[in-house]
């Protein structure tokens, strides 16, 4: 083998190796591969950044097909022994990319998703959380990932003190015009909140766009932003416990003792769940709610 051929098959297997990393962390499209490549600072032979385009070429070369973990050189090495591979980390860029990625989304949408959502009936939401709270009222409450405002809209019309907060900027300005409510700007994975602050935190639609690997820091803040004996109410699509980046939007769906174990070692209790929407047979009740108390 010549020292060129060498180089290219080296070449072809980090690069290998490196799509399987990102396909077994939910990255499957060649749109999100060329974000883990370009994140990683992995160019092209020629030293040009990833498209999606040029990954789809590379993946459906005959030479990589050959190198998958499936393929010929992945089988003979599973035979020799040498495929003990830990579970794929997301590290800051990645997680960072994501972010944007999905925050990005909902910015260029903002307008199609307020119109798209704002007559949805989520009273049985409503009142999972403020049902559990044994405050007196009014209640200090978290919308977490408010979007255009309809929840804190509702939540100050009944005389609660309601903050919002949200990752898109265009749903930030349209819940402070909406509720008249403060809205903060921030991203789920750098939150910055004040502790023993709300009896309640309100995530309808939310924490399913956090990768399951933050999700204990994550839910660790909200409970330190919740007063002693706080609720907090999650409402996500549930699923076998799988996560991707599936187009521009990064979502984790959890079964529901998968989501239990992870808000339990957060150290909350749960005080009950159900699937919506109600009155339809399971498998047409995609969305799984939970309410849980701070212990």
């Amino acid at each position: 083998m010549t020292q060129r051929r060498q180089e290219n098959e080296a070449f072809v297997r980090h690069l290998v190796t490196e799509v399987e990393t990102a396909e077994a962390a939910g990255m499957t499209s060649p749109k999100a591969i060329a974000i883990h490549f370009n994140a990683k600072g992995i160019t092209t032979r020629k030293g040009r950044c990833w498209t999606g385009a040029a990954v789809a070429k590379f993946l459906s070369s005959p030479g990589t097909k050959r190198h998958r973990s499936d393929g010929e050189v992945g089988r003979t090495a599973r035979r020799g022994g040498n495929l003990d591979r830990s579970p794929p980390v997301l590290d800051e860029a990645q997680l960072r990319l994501i972010s944007e990625a999905t925050i990005g989304h909902y910015d260029r949408l903002a307008e199609d998703f307020r119109g798209g959502t704002l007559n949805h009936d989520v009273s049985q939401n409503y009142e999972a959380l403020l049902g559990a709270i044994e405050a007196a009222p009014p209640y200090g409450i978290l919308d977490l990932g408010c979007g255009p405002g309809r929840d804190l809209h509702y939540f100050r019309s009944l005389g609660h003190d309601a903050m919002g907060l949200d990752g898109s900027i265009e749903f930030v300005t349209m819940a402070r015009r909406f509720s008249e409510c403060e809205v903060l700007h921030q991203n789920f994975l750098t939150m910055n909140l004040p502790a023993n602050r709300f009896d309640g935190v309100f995530a309808n639609a939310s924490l399913f766009h956090v990768p399951s690997q933050e999700l204990p820091r994550v839910l660790a803040e909200l409970a330190e932003t919740l007063k002693p004996r706080g609720i907090l109410f999650c409402s996500n699509p549930r699923g076998n416990n799988d996560e991707k980046l599936s187009g521009d939007r990064y979502g984790c769906f959890l079964d529901f003792d998968t989501w239990r174990n992870y808000v339990t070692v957060a150290g909350f209790t749960e005080v009950g769940h159900y699937y919506r929407p109600s009155g339809q047979p399971r498998h047409r009740q995609p969305w799984l709610a939970t309410v849980w108390r701070k212990d």
